[in-house]
């Protein structure tokens, strides 16, 4: 049977709002209330740190983030710190990922895994689209492509989600389209402080 997924375009809007109602759609969907739903939306510039997260991998002060207009929010995803600003594509799918007949163990590691890389998949195909190479880092979550003079890996794409005791997942991916590179400069992105950002 062929799975129906409903996708809501928000425009801009602020990462608490567009978090809660991720929470509000993940409960419908878990209850069988709603079918997977993904948000496409952008963000105000916005740091988001999550569970691995590090502060001191948050460079700006906060008199820096006041002038800059930067809200901070730690998040229950995976991953480190993030940036999510206008010009980039944030996409939140909130799909019941849990096979039939599962009873609330734990979801097998591989299929979380397998999640991520399907987010990747998906990414890489967008940017073909668009004549672009996406490519994977072993080890390394989200998509990359190559700097065109150089010849060295910029990161394009960042994932981060959780998957919820229910099988639920919630959080998802960051396609930089055309933001304000500058606010990279203020994280050492996913952690990392030799990742090179691009759009």
């Amino acid at each position: 049977m062929e799975k129906i997924c409903r996708v809501r375009h928000l425009g801009l809007i602020p990462y608490q709002q567009a978090w809660d109602y991720q929470n509000e759609i993940a409960e419908q969907v878990a209850a069988g209330q709603r079918t997977d739903t993904l948000l496409l939306l952008e963000h105000p510039h916005t740091y988001t740190i999550g569970r691995r997260g590090r502060s001191e991998n948050l460079l700006w002060s906060q008199k820096t983030l006041a002038e800059r207009g930067v809200t901070v929010h730690w998040v229950d995803r995976g991953g480190d710190i993030t940036y999510h600003g206008p010009g980039q594509i944030v996409g939140y799918p909130i799909l019941q990922l849990a096979p039939i007949g599962w009873n609330n163990d734990r979801i097998p590691q591989a299929d979380f895994v397998g999640y991520i890389r399907k987010l990747e998949d998906v990414l890489i195909g967008t940017l073909a689209k668009f004549r672009l190479e996406g490519l994977r880092i072993k080890g390394k979550t989200g998509v990359w492509v190559k700097d065109l003079q150089d010849n060295r890996l910029m990161k394009i794409a960042s994932i981060g989600v959780k998957v919820d005791s229910r099988g639920v997942s919630r959080h998802g991916f960051a396609l930089n389209i055309n933001p304000d590179m500058e606010y990279w400069q203020g994280i050492n992105p996913c952690g990392f402080s030799q990742v090179r950002m691009t759009s």
